[in-house]
């Protein structure tokens, strides 16, 4: 008697196929799934059992059908009326509800993914509590179809026979069902055979050996496509897990995802999942089986749980220990390795003071003293000055360094985080930031008959640094070859760029940003004069007040040149102004 499903097969399976499961090869997984579960069922009532998972492809069978028979506990005629035919239902649950963690399954939809490549499903199975075996067959409309015969199966356990879709044929024959079953259950603890050939292996790859690490690099070359710079061996009794790290020999980006092979109690769950480290640890790729972590429904990731926190909190452990480790026995190893993955460094280092130091003692920073690390940097310097843009560390380096300042570039990924870190641990005096106008203060005020010439020169030229929101400023500073600075004031600077959004807004919009801004008279840049170098020296003698503009100019967009800083529209166009008119004046002289 044909009986209807308590839901829509057709499209229970559209949401199989095309949200839960990324691509019908998983129908293997299941199947495998389901037979060792039934394995490990039987074990529980009948140990010592036989324990076998047999494959026949469509070429073993002849008929285009694949077949899959186990060993394992197999079902009585209510369960399956009660298992099979319904969604969400799983045999894996003890008398209370909850699912047992012995068993890879727990959601009861596996044997139905196997319509992503079936048209039509036939199971047979005897129970080994007794009566008589069992004939099951359903298909893709919605029917099923359950009837007792008693000739069907002689040995306690389980057969499905998968009869092909018109176009997945394809996934039933032998070369595609042997590469999936090895690649699913290669490590399961039972002998599983495509015809004649055994697809399981006895032990763990990263089982403890006398040659662990040259079997564990030719693992991570083969799985992962690299080299290891080292290889960790992990064992956490607590969660069952058991694996290696392979640590990346090159730079990866911070932001790249991380692809980590696992296996759930030896049944491989995906070699792309994530979540398994610490964002930080980006660098490492492990190899891992664990018997606690907990799959999503489509097995294909990780359930984010306090298992899988307690685990990850647990795996970052290991590798900082290592880490530490590493710093104090090799450290050249050490400032290798920081050098290609400094960014993750840096970051653990921002909450962790162990690796604080290691960075301190090994991470090479940008300075005015070349490229040396903070330990040696605060030994030269008492305080680390710092500038948190790259851009300004260029433009004030060299003035800085000739005036026998130490300056650090702070400008890149987490170095401004470290300096406020390393002043919470040793106090305000480790490090300081330093702003521009800073340095300028520093500076000496040139000789004041020189100062008086120079302005009245500048004077000539009033139009060309207002156009730019400029105002020059003489000063007397080393290096003699640099003859003008560009000195920025950050808030003036967002309060002239409101304004010009404010002039192209529509006016409620215009409106607002000008409530928001703050009124200012100063200019928002200091062009900082030195009067020790010839160019400007020379500038204090021009009478020609069109020479005077296209001189001004020229050190305004050098100045703007060596800060590295955006070039807007306009100071393109100073640029190729001043140069061409120079250029003209010195053609035509």
């Amino acid at each position: 008697m044909s009986r209807s499903f308590g839901v829509d097969l057709r499209g229970i399976i559209e949401l199989l196929s095309q949200h839960l499961y990324s691509s019908p090869r998983v129908y293997i997984r299941e199947l495998l799934q389901n037979a060792m579960d039934a394995i490990t069922a039987r074990d529980g009532v009948q140990p010592g059992g036989p324990a076998w998972i047999a494959i026949e492809p469509a070429e073993r069978t002849g008929d285009g059908t694949l077949r899959i028979s186990d060993s394992g506990v197999g079902l009585t005629e209510d369960e399956v009326h009660t298992l099979l035919s319904t969604l969400g239902r799983t045999s894996k649950r003890d008398e209370l509800g909850f699912a047992r963690q012995d068993f890879l399954g727990q959601f009861g939809v596996g044997l139905l993914s196997c319509f992503l490549v079936a048209d039509e499903i036939r199971l047979v199975s005897r129970s080994a509590k007794g009566g008589p075996a069992v004939r099951w067959t359903a298909d893709a409309s919605g029917t099923y179809e359950v009837v007792a015969d008693e000739s069907a199966r002689a040995q306690v356990g389980t057969t499905v026979t998968l009869v092909p879709r018109k176009d997945a044929e394809h996934w039933l024959q032998h070369d595609m069902v042997a590469a999936l079953a090895r690649e699913f259950g290669e490590l399961l603890p039972v002998d599983v055979r495509i015809g004649d050939s055994l697809l399981t292996q006895p032990a763990l790859p990263w089982e403890r050996g006398t040659d662990f690490t040259e079997r564990m690099t030719a693992y991570c070359e083969r799985t992962f496509g690299f080299r290891p710079f080292e290889i960790l061996p992990l064992d956490i009794p607590a969660a069952g897990l058991t694996g290696a790290a392979f640590v990346m020999p090159d730079a990866a980006h911070p932001g790249a995802r991380q692809a980590h092979r696992i296996y759930l109690k030896r049944m491989l769950v995906g070699d792309s999942v994530e979540g398994l480290l610490p964002d930080w640890a980006y660098f490492v790729r492990c190899a891992v089986n664990s018997s606690a972590l907990r799959p999503t429904a489509s097995r294909e990731s990780l359930y984010q749980d306090e298992t899988l926190l307690a685990i990850r909190d647990e795996l970052g452990t290991v590798l900082k220990d290592w880490l530490v480790r590493l710093g104090a026995t090799e450290p050249e190893r050490a400032a290798a390795l920081l050098a290609k993955h400094q960014l993750g460094m840096k970051s653990v280092a921002l909450v962790d003071d162990e690796l604080l130091r290691l960075v301190e003692h090994w991470l090479p920073f940008e300075t005015t003293d070349g490229n040396v690390t903070l330990r040696q940097f605060r030994r030269r310097h008492n305080t680390i000055l710092f500038t948190s843009d790259v851009d300004e560390f260029r433009q004030l380096a060299p003035v800085a360094q000739a005036q026998g300042l130490g300056l650090l570039n702070a400008g890149y990924a987490y170095d401004a985080e470290l300096m406020r870190r390393l002043t919470e641990v040793d106090g305000s005096a480790a490090t300081r930031r330093v702003m521009p106008s800073e340095l300028f203060a520093t500076m000496d005020r040139p000789d004041p008959v020189v100062e008086a010439q120079l302005r009245s020169s500048l004077k000539l030229a009033q139009e060309v640094l207002d156009r730019h929101d400029c105002e020059a400023v003489p000063r007397e500073f080393d290096p003699v070859s640099l003859p003008a600075l560009l000195i920025t004031d950050a808030d003036r600077e967002r309060q002239r760029d409101t304004a010009e959004i404010g002039s192209q807004s529509d006016p409620l919009w215009a409106e607002l940003l000008g409530q928001l801004a703050e009124p200012t008279s100063s200019a928002s840049q200091q062009l900082v004069l030195n009067t020790r170098n010839p160019l400007v020296q020379r500038l204090s003698e021009l009478g020609d007040k069109t020479l005077a503009e296209l001189t001004v100019e020229s050190l305004y967009v050098h100045a703007l040149l060596q800060s590295r800083r955006p070039m807007r529209p306009k100071d393109t166009a100073a640029l190729n102004r001043s140069f061409l008119d120079l250029l003209d004046r010195a053609v035509r002289r």
